[in-house]
């Protein structure tokens, strides 16, 4: 039996489906909830979500393996990275708590500062920029609508 041949494109392309996270970029501080399964012995397999909040550092688009990278900084200042999938499974919600003011694609020179060197800018908006980022956000928002099934009977 033959292989199936695949083009560049049709790989990249594979397992990728409409996510209904929020557009963000690198520079915004975002909260990700994730899917974890905790096994003890003798007993049955149990998921709880996570919280984790930080700043997305990087973000690497490649299709179906694009990830990113976000930074929080956690107990006693030890700096924590994690780096995601985009389409995981594991990812139950992202939301935006703030949009970030960059002008870097990587922002890895975080990763070298200490406290207040650390901080991100935030992009303020105005009230008439905040409604008209609603409205474009409605407009482009996909509302899934069944499909109609027709039922015909011949005779």
């Amino acid at each position: 039996m033959k292989a199936k041949k695949y083009t560049k494109e049709t790989i990249v392309n594979i397992g990728v489906s409409q996510s209904e996270f929020p557009e963000f970029k690198v520079g915004d501080t975002i909260a990700l909830y994730r899917r974890i399964i905790e096994a003890a012995e003798g007993e049955k397999e149990k998921e709880r979500i996570q919280l984790f909040e930080g700043d997305v550092i990087a973000r690497k688009n490649n299709g179906a393996s694009s990830t990113f990278t976000v930074r929080k900084i956690g107990a006693h200042g030890v700096p924590v990275e994690l780096i995601m999938p985009l389409y995981s499974p594991k990812i139950k919600d992202i939301k935006v708590l703030k949009v970030g003011d960059v002008r870097r694609a990587k922002l890895y020179y975080v990763r070298d500062r200490v406290g207040k060197a650390a901080r991100l800018d935030e992009l303020i908006l105005t009230k008439e920029q905040k409604e008209q980022k609603l409205a474009q956000a409605a407009k482009h928002a996909v509302v899934a609508e069944p499909a109609a099934t027709q039922t015909e009977e011949t005779e």
